[in-house]
C-alpha cells in the first residue's frame, strides 16, 4: 500500500512536470568562509539570490548570514539547513511579519 502510495505521488510529479516549461534547476557550488572556515557549500542559483538579499536587507555579509545559519542548525547538512531557513524566511514574510532571529529554522512537524 505505501509502495502504491509512493508510485502515485512520483508519476503525479512527473506529469505535473512534463506541463511545465523547461526549468534548470543548476547547482551551483561556491567556496564561502563561515567562522573564519573556508569551505564550499552547493545550492541552486535561486538560493544564493535569496541569500544574497537576505543579507543585503539585514545588513549583513553572505559570511555572516552564512554563520548565523550555521550555529543555528539542527541537521547535519549545511546546505539543507540554509534551503530551511530561506523557506521560513519567506513563510514569514508572507504572514507579514519581521523575522527577528535570522538563523532560525522553521519547526518542521514530527515524521508520520
Amino acid at each position: 500500500m505505501f509502495r502504491n502510495r509512493i508510485t502515485h505521488i512520483a508519476d503525479a510529479i512527473l506529469e505535473r512536470r512534463s506541463l511545465l516549461p523547461d526549468m534548470k534547476s543548476l547547482v551551483l557550488k561556491r567556496s564561502v568562509v563561515i567562522a573564519g572556515h573556508k569551505t564550499s557549500v552547493s545550492l541552486e542559483e535561486a538560493f544564493w539570490k535569496d541569500l544574497k538579499e537576505i543579507a543585503t536587507a539585514r545588513n549583513m555579509t553572505l559570511s555572516d548570514l552564512l554563520g548565523t545559519i550555521d550555529a543555528d542548525r539542527t541537521h547535519a547538512n549545511l546546505s539543507s539547513a540554509i534551503r530551511l531557513f530561506i523557506l521560513n524566511f519567506h513563510c514569514t514574510h508572507r504572514s507579514g511579519s519581521q523575522l527577528t532571529d535570522p538563523g532560525r529554522e522553521p519547526r518542521l512537524a514530527p515524521d508520520l
